[in-house]
């Protein structure tokens, strides 16, 4: 399997990604390849590679219907990238206060902030997308 960060690495596969995590908000039932490439304005062919990659990376999942196959977001994999980029943004002392609070969290309530935090960054990401695909 491929390192997550070089599945990654790649804008289009990216731009997949956040597709698909726009759609999953909407309640979509998965996003067919014809919707990826009418969206993303990318080559069939192109969008049907990305797609193996991403699925052998376990970052998409798919759901055949007849000769239709829909794709859904598995994002679990990027808890890697996830918990790579933690100490990035978290000052060493902060570590054991972060620890301390994550053990005080009931479960539900745990899920609920990881739920929330990647929400937020994902609707960064979505309006930095936006804001570069509009040239500001």
């Amino acid at each position: 399997m491929a390192d997550i960060f070089d599945v990654i690495a790649d804008g289009t596969r990216r731009e997949i990604l956040q597709l698909l995590l726009r759609r999953a908000s909407e309640a979509d039932t998965g996003t067919s390849v014809s919707q990826i490439v009418a969206a993303l304005g990318v080559s069939q062919p192109t969008v049907s590679k990305h797609l193996k990659v991403l699925r052998e990376a376990g970052l998409v999942s798919v759901r055949e219907e007849g000769q239709h196959r829909y794709y859904s977001l598995s994002p679990e994999p990027l808890e890697q990238v996830d918990d790579w980029l933690v100490p990035f943004f978290v000052a060493e002392g902060d570590f054991e206060e972060i620890a301390e609070l994550g053990a005080t969290l009931p479960e539900p309530a745990a899920r609920a902030a990881d739920a929330v935090g990647r929400a937020a960054a994902s609707a960064k990401n979505v309006v930095q997308s936006a804001l570069k695909r509009l040239g500001a």
